[in-house]
């Protein structure tokens, strides 16, 4: 990136130039080599989806480093009841183009247990279809997250601030699509933005909190040992009217209380 004359300029991942003014903080999106191996990106590398039927491989990465106090601003489009967790993020100062694929199936464990990574799971409730996060880290090394309204929610300390940070997202569990709106950094009389202006996308029907419907041609990736495919920690005890025995008794009740439809195939719920 050249600055020239109080311009600076530079190139979207689309390869197409742009100038921008001193606010910029640059175009930001998500990295286009460096993702998981069931994730598929679009929309000039600014919409992940996760493939349907698995709940793993789902790790993006930002393009560019990105500063501290600059806040990564992303919405949720889609989430599928069907797993247990959600979107975990963090940061990392391992450059995501010097990464040998396929990437590790998880944020959590397989890379936060080696040097330079950082990252913490994000609360079922900040990920429904529709909401809107940012995250970011303070200059004392701090990561915090906040949901639409919210207050700041702190998630882990001791990020390393010494070296340049990427963004890392691991589109886990219920969380199965994220559209990245951009960035911004906040000063004492004014804000830095990054460009340029995502596309806009129109906003996930949130009318029912589950946007899980399935198809014939849908491959379901059912825990092994017949565990429950929600909790996927206890035996599945109930067999649903559709017939498939998916559910432990504490999942049962919070499906058929909050949703009233089998997991796997959407068949209505009346008694086990």
């Amino acid at each position: 990136m050249v600055i020239e004359r109080g311009i600076e300029n530079s190139v979207d991942p689309a390869g197409k130039s742009h100038r921008c003014g001193l606010l910029c903080l640059g175009p930001l999106t998500f990295h286009s080599r460096a993702v998981g191996k069931d994730v598929r990106l679009s929309h000039e590398c600014r919409l992940a989806e996760r493939t349907v039927g698995t709940f793993k491989n789902g790790l993006v990465f930002s393009n560019r480093p990105v500063k501290v106090q600059e806040r990564m601003q992303l919405r949720v489009e889609k989430d599928r009841f069907n797993w247990t967790g959600a979107l975990r993020v963090g940061f990392t100062t391992v450059p995501p183009s010097d990464r040998v694929l396929p990437l590790p199936c998880f944020s959590i464990p397989n890379l936060t247990r080696s040097p330079g990574h950082w990252a913490a799971p994000v609360h079922e409730a900040f990920c429904q279809a529709g909401s809107v996060l940012e995250f970011w880290v303070s200059h004392g090394g701090t990561m915090y997250i906040k949901s639409n309204n919210s207050k700041p929610h702190r998630l882990l300390r001791g990020v390393d601030l010494s070296q340049p940070l990427w963004a890392m997202i691991d589109i886990y569990g219920q969380t199965c699509s994220i559209n990245l709106l951009g960035s911004k950094k906040k000063k004492l009389l004014f804000t830095r933005q990054s460009c340029p202006a995502p596309e806009l996308l129109s906003s996930p029907n949130t009318s029912n909190p589950c946007s899980f419907i399935p198809d014939d041609s849908t491959t379901y990736e059912i825990p092994a040992n017949d565990d429950c495919v929600v909790c996927m920690g206890n035996g599945a005890k109930v067999t649903l009217p559709c017939g498939h025995r998916c559910l432990c008794g504490p999942c049962y009740s919070r499906i058929f209380r909050q949703f009233g439809f089998c997991p796997l195939c959407r068949c209505e719920i009346k008694d086990p």
